[in-house]
Formats: structure tokens, sequence, C-alpha cells
């Protein structure tokens, strides 16, 4: 992904819902964020709810503040053990300016059939982290992925093909 935008990326967790906002996420992770997400000059101190845990001295390093509005673009690859091979999801969606109160490094996000997306990632096995990056680049990622990697993808913003479902037999 980084690649695709010429910017780093980050990787955050599909967390909470955004009030009753059925295609907004609220996105977090342990203050792991480029400088270019945040805007301004972020704050780096210690993550708060594992502090409160194991001690703040041994969680220093986290970048807390919120993440500006904007495009941007999610990406998951994960190990599909059975098949034998690679698995991955892309789409893009906005970092929105809605506000959120909890402190921390937070993304409010907005992603078209959010409800369907996260259908798709829980029935299939993907992990709740999720790679991001600004600026809408998932169609590079895609045919990266399917064009050269060959793996099995699906691209959450490509409009789904019908097909005739069969009844188990």
């Amino acid at each position: 992904m980084a690649l695709a935008a010429g910017t780093p990326s980050a990787i955050l967790d599909w967390n909470n819902n955004y009030a009753d906002e059925v295609d907004k996420c609220v996105c977090t992770h342990c203050g792991n964020y480029p400088k270019q997400f945040i805007g301004a000059t972020p704050e780096v101190s210690e993550l708060d709810v594992l502090g409160e845990t194991i001690g703040r001295s041994k969680c220093f390093g986290a970048v807390k503040g919120k993440v500006q509005p904007g495009p941007m673009t999610f990406f998951r690859v994960s190990s599909d053990d059975r098949a034998g091979t690679l698995k991955a999801y892309t789409g893009q969606g906005d970092f929105t300016a809605d506000p959120f109160p909890m402190d921390g490094g937070i993304a409010v996000t907005q992603v078209n059939r959010l409800r369907e997306l996260m259908g798709f990632v829980t029935q299939n096995g993907f992990e709740h982290h999720v790679a991001m990056v600004r600026g809408h680049h998932a169609e590079i990622v895609a045919e990266a992925l399917t064009r050269y990697m060959r793996w099995p993808l699906y691209n959450h913003d490509t409009p789904a093909v019908p097909t005739l479902t069969w009844p188990a037999r």
C-alpha cells in the first residue's frame, strides 16, 4: 500500500460503531500512526488503557491524536491455511472530521456498505486488524495482488457480478 500511495500506511482495528451511523466506524490501534495521518505535530506518549494495566513505563511510544479527514484506502491480507493460499480484501472510504470522546489515536472512518464489508470480513475469517493509507488507491492494490501475485481478493468498491447460487445437495 505504501508503494501504491507513495506515503506510509498504518495498522488499525475495525473497532466500534459510530453512534447510529451504519457506514461509520471508529478505528484505533496502539498509536502507530505516521505523521501524515495526524497532520499537526503528534503527541508521543504511553498507551493509556494498557498503561493502566501493566504500568505506563512499559507502554511508551504511542502516537496520540485525531486522524485528519480525507480519503483513505483499506487493505488486509491473511493466510488461508486450509486452501494453502493468501487471501485479501481492499476498498476505499474516508477519514471523517466527526468527533469521538476518547483519548489516544482515533480515526472515525466512513465506508459505503460498511455492514456488508464487516459481514465479509467475519464470514471469511479475516482478523480485525486492517492497513489504511491516505488517498484512494484500491485499484492499484487490486491490480498488483490479482494480476501479479495471483491472490484471491475481494475489492469492496467493485460492483458484485450476479451469480447463480445452487442449493447444497
